[in-house]
């Protein structure tokens, strides 16, 4: 049975870092890479960090039922392809996505079984000092982020784990703890449950 975890947050947060070191820590999970319609930026590598794709090509994924989620932020399209999830399936691997709050509602709503984690800096000053420390923003842009983060924490009760992440190290920890103890809840379990309970009714209890 694949397990989807959605994790959210803020710009800045340190979500995409938490998620690289993630799955590197844990083989049985994969990374859902999103497609977008937004540029490159800064280090990151097409294939890697998103799948970028023009905004005419998206909306004809869109029109041709090929995301599993999907949302428009900051003027961009941000997507989660149907085909990685049921590869993930296939293959008996659990998916990561990385994905806003609008993504995270659609999938929850599709997926209700998904998990979905909310990632937080400790402080807006934090905050404020992580986006600009990354050095990719204009200022304007900056001061955007950090108006949407505030409307983004008010739907952190849509969520079912929420991280304040503090030092990377513990928050990785603290991930694949999660990941551990939702891989053993009682409805995830039921596959291997079945042929237990069957064992012990192919057999006669001995009398001796």
């Amino acid at each position: 049975m694949t397990t989807v975890f959605i994790i959210s947050a803020p710009s800045g947060s340190g979500k995409s870092t938490l998620v690289s070191r993630l799955v590197q820590r844990d083989q049985r999970l994969r990374f859902s890479v999103s497609y977008t319609t937004r540029k490159p930026r800064g280090r990151e590598k097409p294939g890697e960090n998103y799948i970028y794709i023009s905004r005419p090509e998206f909306e004809a994924r869109i029109d041709a039922g090929e995301f599993l989620e999907y949302a428009e932020v900051f003027g961009n399209y941000y997507g989660t392809s149907r085909k990685i999830y049921e590869q993930s399936r296939q293959e008996g691997m659990d998916l990561v996505l990385d994905i806003d709050v609008q993504g995270a509602r659609q999938l929850k709503d599709k997926l209700p079984e998904a998990v979905s984690i909310f990632v937080l800096a400790p402080s807006r000053d934090i905050l404020e000092q992580r986006l600009r420390t990354r050095s990719e923003d204009a200022e304007e842009v900056i001061q955007r982020r950090l108006r949407d983060a505030a409307e983004e924490i008010r739907n952190y009760k849509q969520y079912d784990y929420v991280l304040v992440n503090y030092r990377v190290d513990e928050s990785v920890d603290t991930l694949v703890s999660i990941i551990r103890a939702e891989r053993v809840r009682r409805i995830r379990m039921e596959d291997q449950i079945r042929p237990i309970l069957a064992s012990f009714e192919q057999k006669p209890p001995s009398l001796f």
